[in-house]
């Protein structure tokens, strides 16, 4: 996956903008900033924005032309982020280090998503926040945003299952209009979670 991910990162455009996500944009902004975890973060945009609001920000991904461009915007926007390049389906997060942990369109297939998840479960300090963002699995009949193996997709019941260790604060299939560089476009069917960890 590192190198369909190096093709696509590796333009000089972002392809999926410079701003953050919505909806993490957001929850951040009701947040005390401490420290965040961002897996599968791509090329900064989240990352970024929250060390620009202070937040002491880890970033993980497996394509080395993401990360030569976030490093680039962190640089652009005068902050610092801690970047590494790791195979996500194998890494082991360190237990209890982070106050949130943020997963933005990370879409992994069902037979290890639930093992990736519970690691960053175990990445949060008690009462870390969990916040999500994933394609629903409607998605799969928009052509021109989000994955198209539908088990890469998502849904409520997953939420539930995957997170139901977490006290759910949020959770809600939603259809946004999606403005986030030329790689999301146009309607997006989402689901949004907020968990807490006890």
């Amino acid at each position: 996956m590192s190198e369909f991910w190096n093709e696509r990162f590796g333009k000089e455009e972002f392809l999926y903008g410079k701003e953050p996500n919505v909806f993490l944009k957001q929850e951040l902004e009701n947040l005390k900033p401490g420290k965040i975890l961002f897996p599968a973060e791509g090329e900064g945009r989240n990352a970024v924005y929250a060390a620009t609001l202070g937040w002491d920000v880890d970033a993980l991904d497996s394509s080395e032309a993401a990360k030569v461009k976030a490093e680039k915007l962190a640089e652009e926007k005068e902050v610092k982020i801690n970047y590494a390049l790791v195979n996500l389906k194998f890494h082991k997060f360190q237990k209890e280090k982070y106050d949130a942990v943020a997963i933005i369109y990370f879409h992994l297939p069902s037979d290890c998503r639930n093992d990736v998840y519970k690691e960053a479960i175990g990445a949060l300090k008690p009462g870390g926040k969990l916040i999500l963002e994933l394609f629903d699995k409607e998605q799969f009949k928009v052509p021109y945003a989000g994955p198209k193996d539908e088990d890469l997709l998502y849904s409520l019941e997953d939420a539930v299952s995957d997170f139901i260790d977490l006290e759910f604060e949020k959770l809600a299939k939603e259809t946004i209009q999606m403005d986030e560089g030329n790689g999301h476009q146009g309607v997006g069917y989402v689901i949004r979670f907020v968990g807490v960890k006890i």
